[in-house]
């Protein structure tokens, strides 16, 4: 086959491997066809990895198969094990190897001392530069989130310590492109930058772990995207900058959704934060036995439940949709409200619903469902707590002033299974607990729904 051929297989073949990456990410815009997208964009990804070992003057055909073949492996062992709620640490793991892997591709093309010009220089230093911060930053992610790390560590000063660093990294990566064959600024230039991405997420709260997440997802997506500028390689190209236009994306609904600006949520000490900042929360919990809460569930008009990660640790989620099922039976209009930074990360209590088998149509964003809070009889929380806090919108001293919560305070009776009196993952006390309308069903998320049913199917 003359290179003419090859060449034009090669090309076409990345052309449709990019027309299969974007069709995926569309389908994935919905519940109903998200499967469906995953299985096209790694048909699309599959192609582009085939395809590769077509290029002319391309060795090392062994080692490739070993490393596709033992990631394969490891991805798909632990893609069938990972527990639902361990869902938001593999995806910063696998994020980040992600940035690890541009990074080590503009590494071999840095050390490698070829000359390719100026912008390739630029664009290989720009790749392993935000490869390597997403790589090491998306590793702390994994260890706060698999509870490896669960505090921040914060001091005075700190920011102007990561100022140091990244103009350091910056001055290093200035010499890297003009002078490249100096001393070991190459590799000063990726210990820098790893470095900055730990020293830069460490102090970053639990709280905020869907924007950081979605952030390093957006920052592997535009390392890829360079790299592949580098390479001449159109489906990196395309596979990257889909990825960072949708994680751009994804970061900034999250931090909408926060009503935080990205510099906040990365420069700020939110997730330190305790109530003695904000007004003092007067009254107390009101306990509850299940019993009672299955008699008001089950001859209530309309019933909204509110899932926080709190359902998750727990995996209620199946006992939540049997208890559901069983209001239905009753003639009950029962609803899911899904906040958008629910969990620790984006989606999350829809992975969960959606593993339980609830249907799409009975499960509502914020927008759609905030509104009927008011008519609703029961508002059930189960684990969730921040993103159900009146004092966002009643207490401009409290550091979560202005977030856009659920209306879950207006329902004419809030119950919330709880397993104690703790404070949520920003350590901001929940006035919510304390209302007149509100109880506190004191369990395991499972447990309690457990207990719901039996209350429910007893009547």
């Amino acid at each position: 086959m003359s290179m003419f051929n090859m060449t034009l297989i090669i090309d076409a073949s990345y052309f449709l491997a990019a027309v299969l990456f974007i069709y995926g990410l569309k389908r994935m815009g919905s519940p109903m066809t998200a499967r469906g997208g995953i299985v096209w964009a790694g048909a699309g990804m599959m192609l582009a990895t085939v395809v590769t070992f077509l290029f002319p003057g391309m060795s090392n055909y062994l080692l490739m198969i070993i490393a596709i073949g033992l990631g394969g492996i490891i991805a798909w062992v632990s893609g069938k094990k990972v527990a639902m709620t361990d869902m938001p640490q593999m995806i910063a793991l696998y994020n980040g190897m992600g940035g690890g892997a541009a990074a080590a591709i503009a590494a071999v093309e840095l050390y490698s001392g070829k000359d390719h010009g100026l912008t390739f220089g630029i664009l290989a230093v720009l790749g392993g530069f935000i490869g390597a911060v997403s790589f090491s930053g998306s590793l702390v992610a994994f260890a706060k989130l698999q509870g490896f790390k669960n505090t921040t560590l914060r001091f005075r000063g700190q920011q102007i310590v990561n100022l140091i660093i990244l103009l350091s990294t910056l001055i290093m990566a200035v010499i890297v492109i003009t002078q490249p064959d100096i001393g070991n600024t190459i590799s000063i230039f990726f210990i820098l930058a790893l470095i900055l991405g730990i020293t830069m997420t460490v102090p970053i709260g639990g709280a905020d772990m869907p924007v950081v997440i979605s952030l390093y997802n957006a920052f592997t997506g535009l390392a890829v995207a360079f790299e592949g500028f580098v390479q001449q390689n159109p489906a990196m190209i395309i596979a990257g900058t889909v990825v960072g236009a949708a994680g751009s994306l994804l970061t900034q609904l999250m931090a909408k959704a926060m009503n935080r600006s990205l510099a906040n949520v990365l420069f700020s000490g939110f997730g330190e934060t305790t109530s003695e900042e904000g007004t003092e929360v007067s009254g107390s919990m009101k306990p509850i036995d299940a019993t009672d809460v299955g008699v008001m569930m089950a001859f209530a008009n309309k019933v909204l439940i509110v899932p926080g990660y709190g359902m998750a640790v727990a995996q209620a989620q199946h006992k939540v949709w049997e208890l559901t099922q069983l209001l239905i039976d009753r003639d009950v209009d029962v609803k899911f409200a899904i906040h958008p930074v629910a969990g620790r990360m984006p989606g999350h209590m829809n992975v969960l619903l959606a593993e339980a088998g609830v249907p799409y149509d009975i499960i509502y964003d914020e927008n759609e469902i905030n509104s009927e809070f008011e008519s609703a009889d029961v508002a059930l929380i189960i684990g969730a707590n921040d993103v159900v806090n009146p004092v966002a919108r009643t207490d401009p001293s409290s550091p979560i002033y202005g977030m856009p919560i659920l209306n879950a305070d207006y329902a004419k009776n809030v119950i919330v299974i709880k397993r104690g009196q703790g404070a949520g993952f920003s350590g901001i006390e929940n006035a919510l607990f304390f209302l007149d309308q509100t109880r506190m069903l004191y369990g395991d998320g499972q447990e309690m729904a457990s207990e719901l049913i039996q209350a429910v199917k007893s009547l």
